[in-house]
């Protein structure tokens, strides 16, 4: 597990040690869970009686009360949580947490738990022991008994691009992934394509779904017919935009255009294109999604989807440092910000 303090600090109420006193210490000092003293703070029923006085004494002794209940919400500390951090995408939702973290004078952490469960409950723990003000999630989920804890901690939680369907109770900031797969299939039908392929993103991702439904919604509105030979499975990296693509390119028919569900895909897709004696533009049609600034550095320069990474990633900082009630109006609890197709060179009509 891979954690990065940003070096910003809570300000000069660090400087009171009282500050420093988090929910984790009060349950060690109690010889309880963490969970157990944040049902006495929230006022839970069902806490026995002796546990409830000997936390709420601690509590007092600490003046972790009266701080907590100050009437002026500051928010001092960020968790980032994200599945890797090498990779374009990761850092450009890096970028945009932190440029905003920085603006309220706030601190930022950041976790890279690469799916592994044992990196998520460490990550967890540490959550507890650090006292964070609050918790954003970017393409990584957590259990529903991790989800309770973390509410149980009483730490406001907001999820970029969910992996699954989005919790309604929580707040969650996303593109519109459905029409930017519409846009990028009916730019290349525009074109003249007909055969039209698709690189896909992972399943259990809410994002690749959704470009994944676009395309076959444009190919539908076209009156094409959905080819399920057409469609290759990936997971948003280099290597399966490569693999994907040679699949396509070893068809019979082969397509005269592939749609690549992120921007890394594409750029795999070159390659296979490449080895394939072919030309990317003039023989094969590539078009991909994010806006990486990679797509703008290719050979040729990659036709793509444009989906706002950094200011996605700047407004769950935002919900998170000014409340959700803030920041999205009438008490929405998801906010999806424009996708835009941005045309390059990696795409003509079909020879």
């Amino acid at each position: 597990m891979t954690v990065v303090d940003t070096g910003r600090t809570k300000g000069p109420e660090q400087a009171d040690p009282q500050a420093r006193v988090t929910i984790a210490d009060i349950a060690g000092e109690a010889g309880v869970s963490v969970a157990t003293v944040s049902k006495v703070l929230n006022g839970h029923a069902h806490v026995a009686e002796a546990t409830r006085g000997k936390v709420e004494a601690l509590l007092e002794s600490h003046n972790y009360l009266r701080r907590r209940s100050r009437p002026t919400r500051t928010v001092g500390l960020i968790d980032l949580v994200i599945n890797e951090l090498d990779s374009p995408w990761s850092v450009e939702v890096v970028r945009g947490v932190e440029e905003t973290t920085a603006q309220h004078d706030s601190g930022l952490v950041v976790t890279a738990v690469h799916g592994r469960s044992a990196d998520t409950l460490r990550w967890l723990n540490n959550l507890a022991k650090r006292g964070s003000d609050g918790v954003i999630l970017a393409v990584t989920a957590l259990a529903p008994g991790q989800r309770r804890t973390v509410q149980e901690l009483g730490v406001p939680l907001v999820v970029v691009d969910p992996v699954g369907n989005p919790d309604a109770s929580i707040p969650s900031v996303g593109a519109t992934n459905w029409h930017g797969g519409l846009a990028a299939t009916q730019h290349l039908l525009g074109l003249g394509h007909r055969r039209i392929g698709i690189i896909t993103g992972p399943d259990d991702v809410l994002s690749a779904r959704a470009r994944l439904d676009g395309y076959r919604a444009a190919l539908e509105s076209a009156g094409l017919g959905v080819d399920p030979a057409l469609e290759a499975r990936g997971d948003f990296h280099h290597e399966t935009g490569f693999t994907g693509a040679r699949e396509l390119l070893a068809l019979p028919d082969r397509p005269t255009a592939i749609f690549a569900s992120s921007d890394l895909q594409a750029l795999g897709a070159y390659d296979a294109v490449r080895r394939a004696g072919l030309q990317v533009g003039r023989d094969v049609s590539i078009v991909g999604f994010d806006d990486l600034p990679a797509a703008s550095w290719a050979s040729p320069p990659l036709t793509t989807v444009r989906q706002p990474l950094s200011d996605m990633a700047a407004m769950a900082a935002r919900i998170v440092l000014q409340g959700v009630e803030a920041v999205l109006p009438g008490g929405m609890r998801r906010m999806e910000l424009a996708t835009e197709l941005v045309e390059r060179e990696s795409t003509a009509p079909p020879r």
